[in-house]
């Protein structure tokens, strides 16, 4: 308020003094000369307390040798002009001033200084070993966001600091949204969330949340927390997240179409999981390397591409996707998208890449990375290999020397891609393949979400891929919710069998992570029939069954790798606890842990790793030390540390059909000597009988003259077996009795012992006719003991 009396200013001057010192004399009793404020305003200030008052006042009034009233910041009144200048006030122009100078003038350098102290060495408390133990809620979490084209400095470069709301985890639906894993955490940003049913515009967000995959929990009351909003990095759906041990890269993606959103020039956003922050990596370049577009290119951001992160390699991927106006800065909605076919890697800083000129000889990527755009991979620049959008890429260990990428689904407007015919990747020579597939394939879709799990002793890779959607004829668009499996080597397609399971409603761009051999599904859109969707569901990639919920196991490493693979880096994430099922063993052969006797492509390959590569496989051993199976290493310089050994049950089944094979052979071989020995045998029987049969003193046409008994040399009749004929081998003995040549037994002439000619116009008289009729008949039995015999047999006669 202005004061128009100068005596009413002077008691409340002297009241204010009283009040704050009281050694304080009122100020009518200082002469000019003692007055302590010199005069350098000409305007009249209403007193304001300073909230500078905790500032150490006494200390500087001691200094001063007078007490001082405390500070006033100026409040100029124009009316002020209006007040008389006479009666106590001789030599002081203006009593106001009293109010408006102050000893704290002195004071100010020291708590400029004092305030850049505090700036300065609060930022350095997050270092402090007290405040980590204290945790971060002792004075907040470090999640500014850093915009830097170079290394960053911690705890030093803090701009754009700033407060921002947790994400909210209570949404209706969500869907298209980045994610991955790293330690057991799963990690989602972004992509489109609604908060009530029937929502349609406003659908975009920055949303960062976690899921807690190392405890286990029910899938109606997910261990989700949510993480700042992020101030820099954009709202972006269907782009991806890559990571390192200690990083996410947001790479791609597109921005809202309604209400439509102009896109930024593209800059890398990377998330420094340990200190909560975010990093921009501004004005990203390519550089030259095997089969790429020429360097120095800035680097574009494509959206609806397929993305893969190869953490051994330290290098992320982001195959296809398209250009438009929500993706590109300039870009009118007028002009159609272009669909693509370029393969973009991401070398993480701090490690290696030959096919990289920047990197040759060993060297590592700098803190922004490195860039490559492959655009002429083998077949990638041909006709036969097409641009595409919403397709799913997927990292096998093996086979080559880095391992290869497999591309499923995707297509454009009016199109699909093959799911019969698999696109694959040669990581180490930057080459691009087709393998055919057998089995019955999936229906052709786009948007599927897909993940890989290894079997414990690597003979084979199973790629699991759920859902996704038709979008032809537009405007109907279908979604699925199948799941299939993809087994390799053998590229061959298994339907899985959820008949009579609590399946999911059908979804397109859902978030897909495996752990502990268990699919975890975050989101995904099903479609404007239903209003709201919990939106986490869990699927045992062992049992092959939806489940109420996540069981998390004891062990494994921070990789979730089988226990086999653990030593080494090529093995799969999140395969802890997997094992084959029986559908896939049924297909690719083996047991639960391995042993797959399928280990080539069923529609064999022509070139290219699938042809000359194999699987990196590991010895499994069983918790009381039998090994369970032991199998070959990986070609080309996978990096398996075990020794590679002979396929057993290939071998056994080699053995045991070539054994059957002979055992075959030789019984067709004996039962041709069979027959062929009876036949001859009933030969000699029936001309036997014939001979036999004939009248009493009757010679035979064939026969020669009889002899009388008396002819024998010892002059007697003698009954002598006939030998030559082997009759008596059938029972019909004929034997000379006297002289007269009557036979005793049954008035049959005899035939004389050597003189029977032997059956058969080729047989000698050493023939083997005593072979054949000695005995009873051939039987089967004996043409497979003694062959040899029964085969002289047949040859002699």
């Amino acid at each position: 308020m202005a004061l128009h009396n100068p005596h009413t200013l002077l008691d409340n001057v002297n009241e204010v003094m009283t009040e704050h010192y009281e050694d304080a004399q009122p100020i009518d009793t200082y002469s000019a000369s003692e007055f302590p404020f010199p005069p350098t305003s000409a305007c009249l200030q209403y007193p304001r307390r300073s909230k500078f008052m905790e500032v150490d006042v006494d200390g500087e009034m001691d200094r001063q040798g007078t007490a001082t009233a405390p500070f006033q910041r100026p409040h100029c009144d124009s009316r002020a002009s209006t007040m008389s200048s006479d009666s106590e006030f001789d030599g002081i122009s203006d009593p106001g001033l009293a109010l408006t100078t102050s000893p704290f003038f002195s004071l100010y350098p020291r708590l400029s200084l004092l305030t850049l102290l505090v700036i300065i060495a609060f930022p350095l408390l997050y270092e402090m070993p007290w405040v980590e133990m204290a945790g971060m809620g002792i004075i907040g979490a470090k999640a500014g966001v850093i915009r830097t084209s170079g290394p960053v400095h911690e705890g030093l470069a803090t701009e754009g600091l700033q407060k921002r709301a947790d994400t909210d985890t209570d949404v209706c639906s969500r869907w298209s949204a980045q994610s991955a894993v790293v330690n057991g955490t799963m990690y989602v940003y972004g992509g489109h969330s609604t908060t009530e049913a029937g929502q349609r515009n406003n659908t975009w967000s920055n949303d960062f949340f976690t899921v807690d995959l190392t405890k286990s929990w029910d899938i109606s009351a997910p261990s989700i927390k949510g993480l700042p909003q992020p101030s820099g990095p954009p709202a972006v759906a269907n782009g991806y997240l890559w990571h390192s041990n200690d990083s996410l890269f947001l790479y791609g993606g597109i921005v809202s179409d309604s209400p439509p959103a102009v896109p930024d020039p593209y800059t890398l956003w990377e998330y420094q999981i340990q200190s909560g922050r975010w990093v921009e990596h501004s004005n990203p370049r390519t550089s030259e390397g095997n089969n790429s577009a020429s360097g120095n290119q800035p680097v574009q951001q494509s959206g609806e591409g397929a993305g893969v992160t190869v953490p051994e390699l330290g290098r992320g991927y982001y195959f296809a996707g398209h250009f438009d106006a929500f993706t590109t800065p300039g870009w009118s909605v007028q002009t159609p998208r272009i669909y693509l076919k370029s393969l973009l890697e991401f070398t993480f800083p701090g490690y290696t890449n030959d096919g990289v000129e920047e990197l040759a000889g060993g060297k590592v990527a700098g803190s922004d990375g490195v860039w490559r755009n492959v655009t002429e991979g083998g077949i990638q620049d041909q006709a036969k290999f097409p641009s595409r959008a919403d397709g799913s890429l997927v990292h096998v260990p093996g086979f080559g020397a880095q391992g290869i990428l497999l591309s499923i689904g995707g297509g454009q407007e009016k199109s699909f891609s093959q799911m019969n015919v698999i696109d694959v990747y040669d990581i180490a020579t930057s080459t691009w393949y087709k393998q055919a597939t057998s089995g019955p394939s999936p229906r052709l879709r786009v948007n599927p979400c897909a993940v890989a799990a290894s079997a414990p002793d690597g003979s084979s890779t199973n790629i699991y891929m759920y859902g996704g959607q038709n979008l032809i004829p537009y405007g109907q668009q279908i979604q699925y919710e199948d799941m299939w499996i993809l087994t390799v080597p053998s590229f061959t397609w298994v339907e899985v069998d959820t008949k009579g399971q609590s399946v999911p409603p059908a979804r397109v761009g859902a978030s897909c992570s495996i752990w502990d051999g268990q699919i975890v599904i975050v989101g995904g859109y099903t479609g404007p029939d239903l209003s709201c969707d919990s939106g986490f569901y869990v699927f045992s990639a062992k049992d092959l069954k939806w489940q109420n919920n996540f069981n998390a196991l004891n062990g494994g490493n921070t990789r979730n790798q089988q226990v086999s693979q653990e030593k080494d880096p090529a093995g799969l994430s999140g395969s802890y606890g997997y094992e084959v099922p029986r559908p896939v063993q049924s297909v690719i052969g083996g047991n639960p842990k391995g042993g797959a006797t399928i280990t080539a492509p069923a529609r064999a390959a022509t070139q290219g790793p699938m042809a000359t590569g194999k699987a990196i496989t590991y010895t499994v051993t069983d918790s009381n030390g039998a090994i369970t199976t032991q199998t070959g290493t990986a070609a080309n310089g996978g990096k398996n540390d075990g020794k590679s050994g002979p396929n057993i049950g290939a071998i056994v089944a080699g053995v045991v059909a070539g054994c059957f094979a002979v055992l075959a052979a030789y019984l067709g071989f004996c039962a041709w000597v069979y027959r062929r020995q009876l036949a001859l045998y009933k030969n000699h029987v029936a001309m036997s009988q014939r001979a036999a049969a004939g009248a009493p003193n009757e010679k035979s046409s064939f026969l020669p003259s009889s002899t009388d008994a008396s002819s024998q040399p010892n002059g007697k009749g003698s009954s002598i077996t006939d030998q030559s004929s082997g009759v008596g081998a059938i029972g019909s003995r004929m034997t000379a009795t006297n002289s007269n040549g009557a036979d005793s037994a049954n008035g049959v002439r005899s035939l004389p012992t050597g003189l029977f000619p032997p059956v058969g116009g080729n047989s000698t008289a050493n023939s083997s006719s005593d072979d054949l009729m000695i005995g009873q008949e051939p039987s089967f039995v004996g043409v497979l003991l003694n062959p040899r015999r029964s085969l002289r047999v047949i040859n002699r006669d």
